[in-house]
């Protein structure tokens, strides 16, 4: 069997006497797979940066592109060509051979492996190990007309639940009064949930509004939705427009522990007000959303003349 075919590999990567249940791959696999495709990739960035740096010291001017690149990205280079070649729910070597077969430290590797762990694209489970999960599907939409993360979800196929759900009363800050015109004592629902796809964490969302707005079923906790569905299904108070801030975060101690992500790792954040015809703030809303599960776009129109 010619060693470049895929049948090779395959062979190779998934033994049969290996259970199928439990997929690994041997560190004799692994090591031969990275000297096929991708075991000179570091290497040569490596001799690329010794040209460079020969090239600073000897005042020449470095184009862009070849500028050195962080060792973790060149690092995760390396483990996206791993994972494209094997089958999801296959298991992955342990750390200390994992870091050895690429060349590199374990934290390089550990930072390099939370890039392709935001994407849900690899699970890390204490005392079991890591495996490669299948791609993620991908809410695509544009975010003109205001919708659920819940029918967004349903457009594509793609079944999602609530977890960690936490609903508190309270009364509205000095910050909230100034800001809202919300009355002086005004009872307050802070609800907040993580949106899990596919049994993973995508989104942390935290809704505060009036709770006079809110059915009886929600202020019980037997709320498993969406907050905006039920206020847009509704008549009364009559919705109008809703406000939004888009930016990027990094991830805070408490939202990464809801998201099972690190501490610092980039979020896209949306700060959102949603305003009655009255102009009242009928909800005021924070969404964290991991990056690889959504891609958000606006289509803007061409002015007329």
């Amino acid at each position: 069997m010619p060693i470049c075919s895929s049948a090779f590999w395959h062979s190779l990567l998934f033994p049969t006497c290996v259970s199928p249940t439990k997929v690994s791959l041997t560190s004799t696999a692994l090591r031969l797979f990275l000297w096929w495709k991708v075991g000179s990739r570091l290497s040569e960035d490596r001799s690329l940066e010794a040209d460079n740096a020969s090239e600073e010291m000897s005042g020449m001017e470095i184009r862009e592109e070849t500028k050195r690149r962080p060792l973790y990205q060149r690092t995760a280079d390396a483990l996206s060509e791993i994972l494209e070649s094997v089958e999801p729910g296959t298991y992955l070597p342990s750390e200390p051979k994992l870091a050895r077969s690429l060349g590199v430290s374990r934290a390089t590797l550990r930072e390099a492996m939370r890039i392709f762990e935001r994407k849900g694209r690899i699970v890390r489970r204490q005392g079991v190990g890591t495996y490669v999960t299948q791609l993620p599907h991908v809410i695509d939409t544009g975010i003109e007309t205001l919708e659920s993360i819940e029918r967004l979800a349903d457009r594509i196929g793609l079944a999602v639940e609530t977890g960690d759900l936490e609903i508190r009363k309270r009364t509205a800050t000095e910050e909230e009064l100034k800001r809202f015109r919300w009355e002086n004592g005004l009872p307050l629902v802070e609800i907040s949930r993580v949106i899990l796809a596919e049994g993973r964490p995508v989104a942390f969302l935290i809704d505060i509004l009036p709770e006079e707005h809110l059915p009886a079923d929600i202020k019980s906790g037997k709320f498993r939705g969406s907050v905006l569905d039920v206020l847009l299904q509704r008549d009364e108070p009559e919705l109008w427009q809703c406000l939004t801030d888009i930016t990027a975060v990094s991830a805070s101690p408490e939202v990464a522990r809801h998201l099972k992500i690190q501490r610092g790792d980039a979020l896209l954040f949306f700060e959102a007000w949603l305003y009655s015809k009255e102009g009242e703030v009928i909800d005021h809303t924070y969404s964290y959303f991991l990056p690889g599960t959504f891609r958000f776009y606006i289509n803007r129109r061409v002015p007329l003349e």
